[in-house]
């Protein structure tokens, strides 16, 4: 008795084939993985600011914090919105209020340019102090380029 195997040319045809080959896929989807994590970092900042660099490691976050950022003119911006120096105090007033999980009020990322006069920045805080909002982080630039 003879058995068949599927390399002889009797009828011209193959057997179909078992296997699939998956490393097409991983290689896709690993590049995939690499531009999502490239670009993921690019995406939180909306206000061009140039940070001064720290060597301090990042926060660990509880909630949505609030970003106030201070570009190198002076402007004051609030979650990438643009805010008037005389408005800030009633909107920070605002901010205030909402309260998270545990009962306090929300976290302040203060992002302010490194070319800005110190006065601007403590002018912000004060205004921070003022409403209650004593959970401020200073945003710092990594010494490896990166935003922390």
């Amino acid at each position: 008795m003879a058995m068949q195997l599927p390399s002889q040319r009797g009828k011209g045809r193959r057997a179909p084939m078992a296997e699939i080959n998956v490393t097409p896929l991983v290689d896709v989807m690993l590049v995939l993985l690499i531009i999502f994590m490239v670009t993921a970092p690019l995406l939180t900042a909306g206000v061009p600011v140039n940070l001064p660099e720290s060597r301090a490691k990042a926060l660990e976050q509880d909630q949505q914090p609030v970003q106030i950022s201070i570009d190198e003119t002076g402007a004051i911006f609030v979650d990438e919105a643009p805010v008037a120096a005389d408005a800030l105090p009633p909107l920070l007033d605002q901010i205030a209020q909402r309260t998270g999980a545990e009962g306090r009020p929300p976290q302040v990322f203060l992002r302010a340019d490194q070319a800005l006069g110190y006065g601007k920045v403590m002018q912000v805080m004060g205004e921070l102090n003022r409403a209650g909002l004593n959970r401020v982080s200073l945003v710092t630039a990594a010494t490896g380029g990166g935003e922390q």
